[in-house]
């Protein structure tokens, strides 16, 4: 049989103390509920039932009332483990009739309320729930929103140069001593004008072959996309591993001042229009191959 809220540790259900604030508990909430949210775990027929009972046991944890009156229950149920513990059966037994000829006692002097501790717990519920939850439908949209910041990052993937790359293929005879016109020197020349350039090798065993790593990703792309080298004797350029993913914006810092994005903006502009100018005089054979 499944246990009433009002039966559990609540505190215990969100690792913190008894003493712990209301936004210690919202904190504790967030984090329990995002391991358990049902979005997260289809296949567990348990976790709508458990994101419940955290909904639940966070409106009785921020409202004040229904706290105090909660905390009561449960301070009265661990004082009574602690008596029941130290006393034997028979002192157990004695001590319980006690407890209930007190408690009718208790009933008859009073005229206000004669509710038990429990009885005014579970009111304290039936009240929530009708008042609606308005403070479990913010946390919940605040853990919509971290949640989907997590599902759509937009961090960009580092540029490694290693898994990224390039071989160069061009026609050259084993017995040609020009290796098909081009040395090292004239290959950097040609490759430079992308950007700058990790490393270059030539291969010594292998005419017409070598390799190419770049400082960034822009440039490797654009080497790969246009670089054709001699008329006479073109080059092929190619992914060893497979071509990178493209480019992810970073998002822009909220903490730069309106002085520093116009600068941000205009500099990008000029990098833009610096890349389209290249790329247009490749295309057109301007640059001096």
């Amino acid at each position: 049989m499944e246990s009433k809220i009002e039966d559990k540790d609540l505190y215990e259900l969100f690792d913190i103390q008894i003493t712990a604030t209301e936004s210690e508990i919202k904190k504790a909430y967030r984090k329990k509920a995002l391991h358990c949210h049902p979005d997260k775990n289809p296949d567990n027929p348990n976790a709508a039932a458990l994101f419940h009972e955290l909904s639940l046991a966070l409106q009785i944890l921020t409202d004040a009332k229904a706290r105090q009156a909660y905390d009561k229950v449960l301070n009265g149920k661990k004082a009574a483990q602690i008596r029941h513990k130290e006393l034997d059966s028979r002192r157990k037994k004695l001590k319980e009739e006690l407890d209930a000829r007190e408690r009718l006692a208790e009933l008859r002097g009073k005229k206000e309320d004669l509710r038990t501790d429990a009885e005014k717990l579970q009111a304290e519920i039936d009240r929530l729930r009708k008042e609606g939850a308005k403070i479990v439908q913010q946390e919940n949209e605040l853990l919509k929103q971290e949640m989907s910041k997590k599902f759509t990052s937009t961090e960009p993937v580092p540029w490694d140069s290693a898994e990224y790359r390039i071989k160069i293929k061009w026609k050259a005879e084993k017995t040609d001593d020009t290796n098909g016109g081009y040395t090292y020197e004239e290959l950097h020349r040609f490759l430079l004008k992308y950007g700058d350039i990790i490393g270059l090798i030539v291969s010594t065993k292998k005419k017409g072959s070598a390799m190419v790593e770049y400082a960034t990703q822009e440039a490797a792309e654009m080497a790969v996309s246009y670089e054709k080298g001699l008329a006479g004797n073109p080059l092929t350029l190619s992914w060893v591993k497979g071509p990178p993913p493209k480019h992810r914006a970073a998002t822009t810092s909220t903490l730069v001042n309106d002085n520093d994005f116009e600068s941000l903006v205009m500099r990008n502009l000029r990098q833009a229009e610096e890349r389209k100018r290249l790329i247009a005089e490749i295309q057109a054979g301007l640059i001096d191959d």
